[in-house]
């Protein structure tokens, strides 16, 4: 058996990873199994440049807020800003402060320099403006949406002004208000005023649609998209706070598959403008449903990877990530007849692995799910490995 599993493996290179895949997916998807460790963060840029240089993909995305997003955008394609500034203020979830997430950025705007447009890099967060303890207000991209359709429509056409806007929207303290998450009733999100938000959302991002081959003709195809992002973010938003405000047992269902859908909406959307690499947790990537334990009971919604498998097919790729040991977090030597033991027993310290073919060579014989003893790290399912294109295996990460 272990003969077996060791002629899976191969060094992590972009070309062992495309050796496991029918051809060049428009979306190729890196997990990771814990956030905050740099060194897998180091291996992913270290990945995603050979893919860059060698198959021509042109967009990398991550799990960060999509607004924040077109900071670092910005910098990478036109300079624009410091690598401090857009380290604060393009990436959420406190991922600025990782020096590999800095290099990244560092090293797409050097990629670019010199290069056309039609040749760069495009930087992408696709996670939704959303943390755990809640979303933010959707005044940015609302309106956001509406300037940008108030400078090129006939004014008549709009479903309100921009004050009107304000007013609804009031003042920002009400939609990021932490408490709302673990209690409903302090949630603005089923307000009057919420409600007619999501209606003059709605029709705004309609009016968006419809005026299409206007739009395109007197803006540049990516102010376009950063509208449609804008429109995707708004109702986004809008419906999520909704559902903050829920109080049936579905309510944080509800809000994990939302957030995923948003994450969804988005990746399509960067997979219509070219080839790009994605990199988020597992659980976000994968293509069976997520699952969770959450202080109101356990949860489960698709991903959205599943998502975006589901209408990409071969299109879409996963590659997740496991680990074998975070000794820092307490996570020691896993157990031999655990999917990480078989691989930790390899002689190399990281590999690329035929995740179908290790399925294959298992055959009834199911690994063991391993269990953590810190919150932080999700392991790799047994049962996932035939739905998942490969396995990156990391033997130990150390503290940074």
């Amino acid at each position: 058996m272990a003969t077996d599993i060791k002629d899976t493996a191969h060094a992590v290179e972009a070309d062992a990873v495309m050796k496991l895949l029918p051809g060049r997916p428009q979306l190729l998807a890196l997990g990771e199994p814990a956030h905050g460790e740099e060194t897998l963060l180091e291996l992913r840029n270290e990945l995603f440049r050979q893919l860059v240089e060698q198959e021509g993909y042109r967009t990398i995305a991550i799990e960060s807020d999509c607004m924040r997003g077109l900071v670092v955008d910005d910098h990478v394609t036109k300079g624009m800003g410091t690598l401090d500034e857009v380290m604060e203020h393009g990436l959420s979830h406190g991922w600025g402060t990782s020096a590999a997430n800095r290099e990244l950025v560092r090293w797409m705007r050097a990629y670019n320099d010199g290069r056309p447009a039609s040749e760069q890099l495009r930087f992408a967060g696709f996670d939704g403006p959303l943390e755990i303890t809640g979303a933010a207000s959707p005044r940015q991209a609302l309106t956001a949406l509406h300037g940008y359709l108030a400078a090129r429509v006939d004014a008549a056409l709009l479903p309100c002004t921009g004050e009107t806007l304000d007013r609804l929207l009031g003042t920002d303290d009400g939609w990021t208000d932490p408490v709302a998450m673990t209690d409903p009733a302090q949630s603005v999100g089923q307000s009057a005023e919420a409600g007619e938000l999501r209606l003059l959302a709605d029709d705004l991002v309609a009016l968006l649609d419809a005026q299409t081959p206007h739009l395109l003709a007197a803006t540049s195809r990516d102010d376009w998209d950063r509208a449609r992002l804008y429109g995707r973010t708004a109702t986004g938003l809008l419906r999520y706070h909704h559902w903050v405000a829920d109080t049936s047992p579905a309510r944080m269902t509800r809000l994990c598959a939302l957030r995923d859908l948003m994450m969804a909406h988005n990746l399509l959307a960067v997979a219509a403008r070219g080839p790009a690499l994605v990199h988020a947790h597992n659980s976000h990537l994968q293509r069976e449903k997520s699952t969770m334990q959450m202080w109101e009971g356990p949860v489960e919604w698709w991903s959205a990877g599943a998502l975006a498998s589901a209408q990409l097919g071969e299109g879409y790729a996963f590659v997740a990530t496991a680990l074998g040991t975070i000794r820092h977090h307490g996570v020691g030597t896993p157990s031999p007849d655990t999917v990480e033991g078989l691989l930790y027993a390899l002689p190399e310290d990281r590999c690329v692995i035929d995740a179908r073919r290790l399925a294959a060579t298992l055959g009834d014989t199911r690994p063991a799910l391993r269990v953590s003893p810190w919150f932080g790290y999700s392991p790799l399912d047994p049962a996932h490995l035939a739905d998942t294109d490969g396995i990156v295996f990391v033997k130990g990460v150390p503290q940074m």
